[in-house]
This record gives structure tokens, C-alpha cells and sequence, in this order.
């Protein structure tokens, strides 16, 4: 007999410096790898589409 979840809880605890956190890679990178997402979402999306 098959078995469906429903609902699956994921829960995380994070703890650290606020310091730490903020800019860990320059403003260049985080650009281009936004931007890179970016492509990668609307190709997928594209391809969606054409199904």
C-alpha cells in the first residue's frame, strides 16, 4: 500500500554572530550569482511553458 505525505515540518535553529552573517561574499559576487539564479528560473520556467 502506497504512502503519501501530506506535510512535512522542517525546523532549524541558528545561532551567531550578527556580524558574521552580513557580507560574507562582495557585492560584485552576490550580484552575479543573483543574476545567474536568475537565468537559471526563467529558463526553467521557458521550458515549462513549452510542455
Amino acid at each position: 500500500m502506497p504512502v503519501q505525505v501530506n506535510e512535512i515540518v522542517i525546523r532549524a535553529v541558528v545561532e551567531g554572530d550578527e556580524s558574521r552573517r552580513r557580507s560574507t561574499a562582495p557585492q560584485t559576487q552576490r550580484a552575479e550569482i543573483i543574476n545567474e539564479c536568475v537565468e537559471q528560473v526563467l529558463e526553467i520556467l521557458k521550458n515549462q511553458q513549452e510542455r
